[in-house]
């Protein structure tokens, strides 16, 4: 039986169109369009429901040593309030989430997972338990919301005191009070997203997220913000060439064959002796702008202009800021080549590619 965010009747009363996504209904887009709801967050703002995401606490004396041991990040030099960006690695090295961890305290750690992926990594940090560590799924503790592009401080300053609003990428700051229009409500702001676009994330008690989401879209009406759907949310993480579990990272793929961030010196943990012992990765993730007619999706093989297949798509879409068909995808480090043309076959035609640089679009 699919979950429902705590906002669900609210995008249904706001025209959504709701599908199933990470076992969530949840809504795709409103009235408006992908493509409006994707301009409005680079040109303005965008509010996304992102209360399907999972929080995982770990707390404790020995929480230091189990995050270190569950996950890719150093965290030994983390300050309060800090943000990184980390995964978990099976013993093969593949990738099983990534997520963002959230600093609280010397001994007070929130992770923030994939939907899709709640159940799968609550179970495999709980089966990894060790010490004296307290640990907890909260995720149905929270609503979160995620208000992204250029006006989204312009907006936030209406709610709250500028003094409490992050001033810079991957920071947080709990214990905020937000001034809605009939109370005052207590929450955490992150200035991170999903987006390839300045914004933050607010999470918030369960049972204060609709009133949340109401007063965050009539501050934000003058300056442009709408609500936006996982549509949008999608077009504009690949605009920003950001890698999705389940397309440019599997089980299968490790962080080094991702391009992401995987030091294998200063500690250990899970996966890294696999990562270590492949040695340098033998594919490797590309991007690539379309140069045919007609957008390669997901599972499209890559062949070479002489007819050689050597790797496949992960992701790919239109993107309507830049105007321009992209996609990501893996193929041999030995046939990687800035400017270089391949083929991808999309439903038995070939598609022309060229591979690109990324990000396709990085924020001024």
């Amino acid at each position: 039986m699919e979950k429902k965010t705590p906002l669900y009747q609210t995008h249904v009363d706001m025209g959504a169109k709701i599908v199933e996504f990470g076992g969530f209904l949840m809504p795709v887009q409103y009235p408006t369009g992908v493509i409006a709801e994707h301009m409005a967050v680079r040109k303005a703002a965008g509010l996304f429901d992102v209360s399907h995401m999972g929080e995982l606490r770990l707390k404790g004396p020995d929480a230091v040593a189990n995050v270190q041991k569950l996950i890719t990040a150093d965290i030994s030099g983390m300050v309060d309030g800090q943000v990184k960006y980390a995964m978990f690695c099976n013993d093969r090295g593949g990738i099983i989430d990534d997520f963002v961890i959230c600093r609280y305290a010397a001994d007070d750690y929130l992770l923030v997972v994939n939907a899709g992926n709640r159940e799968k990594d609550a179970a495999w940090v709980e089966s990894h338990l060790f010490g004296n560590v307290d640990y907890k799924d909260e995720g149905n503790d929270f609503g979160q919301l995620a208000l992204q592009g250029p006006k989204s401080h312009e907006i936030l300053c209406k709610l709250c005191a500028e003094s409490d609003i992050p001033a810079k990428y991957y920071t947080f700051i709990d214990g905020v009070t937000l001034h809605l229009p009939s109370r005052d409500i207590k929450v955490m702001v992150s200035q991170t997203g999903y987006t390839g676009e300045h914004g933050y994330e607010i999470y918030c008690k369960t049972e204060d997220t609709a009133e949340l989401w109401n007063a965050v879209l009539a501050a934000g009406k003058d300056e442009g913000l709408i609500a936006c759907g996982l549509g949008a949310r999608d077009t504009l993480r690949l605009e920003a060439s950001m890698p999705l579990y389940g397309h440019e990272m599997t089980d299968e793929i490790t962080p080094k064959m991702a391009g992401l961030p995987c030091k294998l010196d200063g500690k250990d943990f899970i996966g890294r002796d696999a990562i270590a012992a492949l040695g340098a990765p033998k594919m490797k993730r590309i991007g690539m702008e379309v140069v045919g007619r007609g957008i390669p999706r997901e599972h499209c093989d890559l062949y070479t202009m002489d007819g050689r297949m050597i790797g496949f798509v992960s992701s790919g879409t239109h993107c309507p800021y830049i105007g321009k068909g992209v996609a990501m995808g893996y193929i041999p480090v030995e046939e990687i080549e800035i400017g270089k043309h391949l083929n991808a076959d999309v439903r038995g035609r070939m598609v022309e590619v060229e591979i690109v640089k990324m990000p396709f679009y990085k924020a001024q």
